[in-house]
Order: C-alpha cells, then structure tokens, then sequence
C-alpha cells in the first residue's frame, strides 16, 4: 500500500495553518527550532516511559485515542500506549506532547513535529476531546494521521522552502542525503516529502525496507510484505498506482550488493502503467545501517513503444 494521499482543498488548509506558524516564527533558517515552534504555540512537552508508565497515571481529563474513551482514568492511557504502541501523545486539553523516552533521539523529532501538527489543524481537536459524536473510525483515524505527517512535513521542512531547495538539485538520492542535513530531518522523513512533494508531476517511487540482500536479512523480514514503506509521488500512484510492492522488492533486490552501508547499487527497471504501456524507471538504493532507502525516477516510455506511430 502507498502513501495516503491528500485532497488539494485539504493540503491548502494545512498548507495555510503552517504558512501561520513559520510566519509567526519570522520565516527561519533552517533547521527549524522545535523549541521556538512550542512557545509560540505555548505548548507544553514531557517525555514518558512506555516501559516504566508510573508517570503516565497522572489524571488525564478527556482523551480518546483509537476509540478508546478516558473519563479520569489514567490506568486506561496506559493500557492504550500498551496495546497500540503508541509512541507520542497530544493532550488538546492540556495542550502538551508526551514522547516516549524510550525512542531513539533522532525519532523524537518527527514524533514531536506529528504531535505539533495535532494541535495546528483546527478540525483534529474536537476528534481528539473524546466527544462520542466525533468518535474516529479507523478509516476517519488514518485520515487524521495523514493530515497530522503532511503538516509535520511541511513545518519541519519549511514549506516551499524545501521544494524550491530541492528542485536546484539533480533529481535522485544523492539530493535526498543533501538535503537531509541541511534541514536537520533523518533520511527516511527527507525522501518521504522529496518523492510526495518536490516533483508531484513526474512518477517517482520511495521504498524504504531492510536491507535487501539476502546475507542482512532479520528474522521477522516478511516475504509477502517486503517493503516498510512504498512512497509514490501523485503522479506515480494516478499512473502505476497498480504496481505491487513485491515487483519493486524484486527489481531492488536484483541490483543490490552486499555492502555494510552505503550505496548498493542501480539499475534501470521497466514498470507496466494502467494502460498496460511499459515505462523506464532509474532505481538505486543507500543503505544508512539501519535501513535501505531506494528510490525510483521515471525515464520515460520504454523507447521501442514510444517510437511506434
């Protein structure tokens, strides 16, 4: 499955929301200061345990989170960041981020920025309040979450500021490792917003995953769902929407060697599009020891068939 992505009425009034802030902030430099984000939001953050949950049985006014409702009872916050794996909570009644601890640093960033963007768009309060008549369904709650990454995408890297950075560069992962420190985001949220935001017209295909040859692979690696994540660009799902993760771990899989980190390899691939013309993409993947980060360009139709008639 790819990337939920947003109806264009949707992304402007996000778009709009976080225009606000970065407004509010003076339009900064990048990195972004988180620090900053929350005093002029006057937000609140403290940090929780998932492993140690005493502090979390702090009395919670109203809360739901996936459906389950909280009425001065912290013993079920706890059994919710149980059971659903939670790993960052926004509190709209109290107007605080919890994050989980037990996170690497290098995660609490995105998690803080997704839990900013919660209290940023004005219709996630009432769904977060734990009012029964706006009780989310599972397809309303991943709704929700696509808003909340799409708004923490557009803060962290600062609105048209990434695109208009982005699109100065050669298309391809070298740009990705570029950009990623200068706006102070991991590799995996840079590539994420370069596939769905820097070129919306061209397919383009982000797979993140484990490392693909066979001598790195973990034991809990799944053959029927190979791929952590299959980002595609609007144009890429409007045109090869129907393309299975497994033909892209395959064509991943084919390229890559058995280097510790690094590159791994490229290739050129042909991808069939809804009307059943095939299409040349350019594949290469990196791999930053914790996971592979490919990506897929379009070339254009494959040259045989866009040479006839």
């Amino acid at each position: 499955m790819y990337n939920r992505l947003l109806r264009p009425r949707t992304a402007a009034d996000i778009d709009a929301q976080v225009e606000k802030v970065l407004r509010g902030l003076g339009h900064p430099e990048p990195p972004l200061d988180l620090h900053s984000v929350r005093e002029l939001l006057r937000l609140d953050r403290q940090f929780y345990s998932s492993t140690e949950t005493s502090w979390l049985r702090e009395k919670v006014s109203r809360l739901r989170i996936a459906g389950i409702q909280i009425f001065d009872r912290p013993a079920l916050l706890v059994e919710a960041v149980r059971k659903f794996d939670l790993k960052a909570l926004y509190l709209p009644d109290r107007r605080r981020i919890l994050l989980d601890s037990e996170l690497p640093l290098k995660k609490h960033r995105w998690n803080e920025a997704h839990e900013i963007a919660h209290s940023i768009i004005p219709w996630h309060g009432e769904l977060m309040l734990g009012d029964d008549v706006h009780t989310p369904t599972p397809e309303c709650h991943e709704q929700i979450e696509a808003e909340a990454n799409f708004a923490a995408g557009r803060l962290l890297f600062l609105g048209e500021r990434f695109v208009e950075t982005a699109r100065n560069l050669r298309p391809g992962l070298a740009a990705v490792r570029n950009l990623h420190p200068h706006f102070g985001n991991t590799l995996t949220t840079t590539l994420w917003r370069y596939v769905e935001q820097v070129f919306p017209d061209r397919p383009m295909v982000g797979i993140i995953s484990q490392h693909p040859h066979p001598r790195f692979r973990k034991p809990d690696f799944d053959p029927e769902n190979p791929c952590r994540y299959c980002i595609g660009s609007p144009a890429f799902q409007h045109q090869f929407g129907q393309v299975d993760t497994k033909t892209l771990w395959r064509i991943i899989r084919g390229y890559c060697g058995a280097q510790r980190g690094g590159a791994l390899g490229d290739t050129e691939a042909l991808l069939v599009d809804l009307n059943g013309a095939e299409h040349r993409f350019h594949f290469e993947t990196f791999y930053n020891r914790y996971e592979a980060l490919s990506l897929g360009l379009h070339l254009g139709p494959r040259a045989d068939l866009a040479n006839v008639g």
